[in-house]
């Protein structure tokens, strides 16, 4: 028996063993990979369609997104109101979200209820109508939405970060014009919904208490589907920054806030870089301890929250700056910044300010790990960037081993004032 007069001894989260626990694989007759974690203690489960539909793969702005929005506002033989009645009959919660490459379909429920509510996720991928008075209301209220938010000057910093460091013409860097919403047809989305979901590439992730007849379950209903049949063309993209660098953007003349947005290109998460560079952000802007927080909220005042961050993209990616500020410190915000990554330049990391790090992103990783939802989160995203469970493993290595010298490399090599491209909004 455990003696509670004595207290258990404290171990820092740096020396705790991580394992990530496995995903089982299989595949439908169809050919669809599906990837299940069976754990937890809770009798819920959630399963998750992937399909290859972000705004990557669409001929005209925001088809995509519009289509995988209105998967459920129709199909052949339910209206939206019946659909939605019957995910809140068993207690069910459908949610759709559409990203850059890729679109998803996230259902959770109850395991005792799969079997109902399994058969109308089917059918939204194969008999969604996409009605035309649904489409109507989708469009005005969407309208209505981006009017009142281009008001927001964080909102338009958004959009145009993104834009000076890809490109407009990129789907990492298009944003949405009224004009966009005006354009749509509903025959475009019908033919988008055809080839990328019907006939589209699906991945299938699982995780909760799984019943034991799960994969025959998921068989019976998605095996048959036609899906995986339709060829997923080969675009690519090649980013076109903007030349340059230093924007003032007035969107309100009376504002008294400023949205600042810094940022620089950076390769994504198979680059040997990246790893390291997760640790470099975390010491710069990454958590509530960072050194942009301690200066320039807690010592200067100027901000709430400012936070750095590298954007979790497929192909290209970025290094972000991110922060609001009062107008009239906006510049004394941004020349704080490049202080700090003087200082990260010009002098090595302290070895307890490293230590504080190194403890902070494995806990991080831990609490990343509480939970079959969670754990299935990361094999997703290893799974569609192409990396496998070594990555994992890699990832607390380079935490544990990173020296004070290799980060002042790397800050030398990526946090140079004149990379950055440098974005005030009112």
């Amino acid at each position: 028996m455990q003696n509670r007069k004595v207290a258990p001894p404290i171990v820092d989260a740096v020396d705790l063993n991580l394992v990530l626990k496995p995903c089982d694989r299989y595949k439908l007759d169809n050919g669809v990979p599906v990837y299940a974690v069976d754990a937890g203690a809770e009798e819920v489960i959630m399963v998750e369609w992937v399909f290859y539909a972000g705004n990557w793969y669409e001929q005209n702005n925001i088809v995509a997104a519009t289509t995988n929005f209105m998967l459920k506002n129709g199909t052949k033989k339910h209206k939206a109101f019946a659909i939605n009645e019957h995910f809140e009959f068993y207690g069910a919660y459908l949610n759709r979200q559409c990203y850059n490459e890729t679109a998803t379909i996230t259902l959770h429920c109850l395991a005792k209820h799969l079997e109902h509510v399994l058969p109308m996720v089917a059918e939204l991928l194969t008999e969604s109508i996409f009605p035309q008075e649904e489409l109507d209301i989708y469009r005005q209220n969407q309208k209505q939405r981006l009017e009142v938010n281009l008001k927001k000057c964080d909102f338009v910093a958004n959009r145009l970060i993104d834009e000076y460091i890809y490109g407009f013409h990129h789907p990492y860097g298009r944003y949405t014009s009224t004009l966009d919403y005006d354009r749509l047809e509903q025959e475009e989305l019908k033919a988008f919904y055809r080839q990328y979901y019907t006939y589209g590439k699906c991945l299938v992730f699982t995780a909760g208490k799984l019943p034991a007849n799960m994969q025959q379950l998921l068989n019976s209903i998605f095996g048959s589907l036609p899906l995986n049949q339709a060829e997923i063309p080969a675009v690519t993209f090649n980013a076109a920054p903007a030349a340059e660098k230093k924007y003032n953007i007035i969107n309100d003349p009376d504002g008294v806030q400023c949205a600042i947005r810094m940022a620089r290109d950076f390769p994504n998460r198979k680059h040997p870089d990246f790893a390291g560079a997760q640790v470099l952000n975390n010491i710069f802007g990454g958590f509530f301890g960072s050194r942009l927080m301690s200066n320039i909220r807690e010592d200067k005042g100027y901000t709430y929250g400012i936070h750095s961050y590298l954007q979790n993209h497929i192909h290209n990616s970025a290094w972000m700056i991110s922060t609001e500020a009062g107008r009239d410190v906006s510049a004394a915000t941004i020349a704080e910044v490049y202080k700090e990554m003087a200082l990260l330049r010009n002098e090595p990391v302290p070895e307890e300010e490293l230590d504080l790090v190194r403890n902070y992103m494995m806990g991080s990783l831990l609490g990343d790990l509480d939970g079959p939802f969670q754990i299935i989160a990361r094999w997703k995203n290893y799974i569609l960037n192409d990396l496998d469970e070594s990555y994992f493993y890699n990832t607390i290595g380079i935490i544990r081993k990173i020296t004070a010298a290799e980060l002042q490399e790397m800050a030398n090599k990526y946090l140079q004032d004149e990379a950055f491209y440098e974005l005030s909004v009112v």
